[in-house]
Order: structure tokens, then sequence, then C-alpha cells
């Protein structure tokens, strides 16, 4: 790698949104919304040059006790931990971490509103100089962690990120499945190419929290009551601001499902006042493996407070003139949306998904909710 220069800076402003091709969801805005968090990395760049190859920059380590999560793993998502998180000892920023050089094509974004201890999503993203999405189907991404608080030069491990769309066609993200055994200050190296070119190793720390805001896996999910359609006489349109509601979403209350033992999926999304214009696609992935899931209940929570006024629903806005958390929202603690939980019929938590889901990971978190 070439040499560095002394220099340190926050990840580059998220980039403009862009409009999806049918129309049903309008709000432009790329990164999902955050409940009263923002979540900032500091970048550091290094493009790769010479024999630094992308075969030498993605192959695991087996250093640490740290790993990716295995393959159809029994339980999927955020936050997944078997006991209390020790936290490394704070130190210095070691060489490497603290430096950018070269001219990068793009940056990292990082869409994760937090990570935590234990097993976690790192959704992530890039942006070019035009402050443009640069995630596509035809640029691989992996991803070396390091504990910085422990070894600043080695990876616990190096994962092969997997693209997904937000939006079809449009917007993309890529996804790494990782296990923290620490909370603290950690390392990310991203190493990026397009169609096999030349590949570029950008470098980003970030926290990893020793607890998160909302259940992880493992966690119990909170009992609260969620509006259903006996509440509205057995109308979708008061409780949804889907324009195509499954009325089967709007069945049970989360306390009900939790007190009678059922194992149920809860997707916390508003298609119509979600600002990451992600709520009504992972809205729709939900229904879609709801239609053809049995012995499973299904429930849709607007995660804002809605009044029906004028033949729609409208958000109940505060003083301050902002959208206002609904208590099941506040509940379950969660800092963003859109999140899909999947819990199992003793009410513990075995998915935990924010910001996107495939049908794929859904239905590997059904199975492992429906095991137990």
């Amino acid at each position: 790698m070439g040499g560095a220069r002394a220099a340190e800076g926050t990840l580059r402003r998220r980039p403009p949104a862009t409009a999806s091709g049918d129309g049903r969801y309008p709000v432009r805005v790329l990164i999902p919304r955050a409940i009263g968090r923002r979540v900032l990395l500091l970048v550091l760049v290094a493009v790769v040059v010479g024999a630094c190859s992308p075969g030498g920059s993605v192959a695991p380590s087996t250093a640490g006790s740290a790993g990716a999560s295995p393959a159809g793993s029994t339980t999927t998502g955020a936050g997944a931990t078997s006991g209390p998180c020790p936290t490394a000892a704070g130190a210095s920023i070691a060489p490497g971490w603290q430096s950018a050089s070269g001219n990068p094509t793009v940056y990292p974004t990082l869409i994760s509103s937090q990570q935590v201890c234990g097993r976690d999503r790192f959704l992530f993203g890039f942006i070019d100089k035009q402050n443009r999405s640069a995630a596509e189907p035809e640029r691989t991404a992996s991803v070396g962690f390091y504990n910085l608080g422990r070894n600043a030069d080695t990876a616990i491990v190096t994962v092969t990120a997997r693209f997904q769309w937000l939006l079809e066609d449009v917007t993309g993200i890529y996804v790494a499945d990782v296990t923290y055994p620490e909370a603290g200050e950690w390392g990310a190296e991203f190493v990026t190419s397009v169609d096999g070119g030349t590949p570029e190793v950008i470098r980003a720390r970030f926290q990893v929290q020793p607890d998160g805001m909302a259940p992880g896996i493992g966690d119990r999910a909170p009992s609260t009551k969620t509006p259903t359609l006996d509440d509205v006489d057995g109308d979708p349109a008061k409780l949804s601001s889907d324009t195509e509601p499954d009325p089967q979403l709007y069945e049970v209350s989360i306390d009900t499902a939790l007190a009678e033992g059922r194992p149920f999926v809860v997707a916390f999304a508003t298609p119509a006042f979600c600002r990451s214009q992600t709520c009504g696609p992972m809205l729709d992935v939900v229904k879609a493996v709801a239609k053809n899931t049995s012995g499973v209940t299904f429930i849709n929570v607007e995660p804002y407070i809605l009044e029906f006024k004028d033949g729609r629903l409208q958000p109940v806005l505060s003083a301050n003139n902002q959208l206002q958390p609904a208590p099941a929202t506040l509940a379950f603690g969660i800092p963003s949306e859109p999140w899909v939980f999947v819990v199992d019929g003793d009410g513990i938590v075995r998915g935990s998904f924010e910001a996107t889901v495939t049908a794929d990971e859904l239905r590997t978190a059904i199975a492992a909710a429906t095991s137990t």
C-alpha cells in the first residue's frame, strides 16, 4: 500500500435519495430513519496497489474468538448475546487507524443505527465523490473486523458481504454477519472493486455497544398492546398506511400473541411516513412470506402515533412538529425504522432485522422460532 498521511475525518454525508420506479413510496431518503439518533464513522482510506490482491484480503482470519455468523444459523439478526458483554479497555488509536491516504473513488456509509456485542448485522453502503450511491451488484465488498482495544494489527474475522437491494434496481446496500466478543472501539477494513477491477481499501472506526436499545437475539420480547381490527370496526385503513393492507397483519396484538404462546413476526413499518423509503418494500416481503406460512402470527405496527382524519391516517406531530413514536415503538426501543422481529412461542426473539430483510432471511428466522 502507499504511504499514509495523518488525517482524520468524519464520514461523508449520506447521498441524496432516488425515487422508486413504481411511485408507491414517495418519500426520498436513502438511509433508514433514525428515531432520535445519528450514527457516524471515522473513515480512513488507503488504495490497494501492487501485491495487495482481493484474494488475500478476503481470506478469513483464525485469530481471536469472533467470527461471521454461520450460514443457516438458527438465530439471525442483531445483538445476539449469551451473557454479560465485556468492554475492551480504551487505548490510543494505533497507526493505520488514524490516517488517510490515496484518492479513493468511493467512501463507506454505515447504515446500521448501532452495533451491539454478540451476533449482529453490519449494514453499509458506498457513496462516490458526487455523493451518489455506489452500491451495485457488480461491486464486491468484504469487511475485516478489528478489535482495536485488543489488537489493531490483525482482523478478528474477514467477511464477504452480500449485496441486497433496498429498493429493487434503485438503491442497494451490503450486509455482513459478524459476532463481536467485546464492546468498545472497533475497526472495519473494507475491500471493494467493480467487475474484478483494481480493489480499494477503506478503513473506518466505529463503536460496538455492550447492550442494544432494542431486544437482541435471545432477549424476551416486551409485552405491549398494539391496535387490531377489533379496535376500528374491522377497517385496516384506520390502522395501516399501506395502500394494500393485508388484514391478517392486524388481527392479533403483540401482548395477545405473547400471552397465548404464539410464534410471531412483527414489522415496525410505515409505508406512508417512512423517510427511508424502505418500509413499503420491507413490509411487502413480510406480506409475501405471510401468505405462504402457517402456524405463525404476522403483525404490522405503525411506529408513529397516527390518527384517522379526513379519510386517511395522518401523523400526530409533537410541539416541535416532529413524528412521535407510538407506545409499541417505545416498548421495543427501536432506534430506527423499519425493523422486523421474529419471536418464538416462549416470547424469545429469534430474528432481528433493521432496514432490510430478504424472504430467505425471514424464513430462516421463522424456522428457528418454530423449532424450539
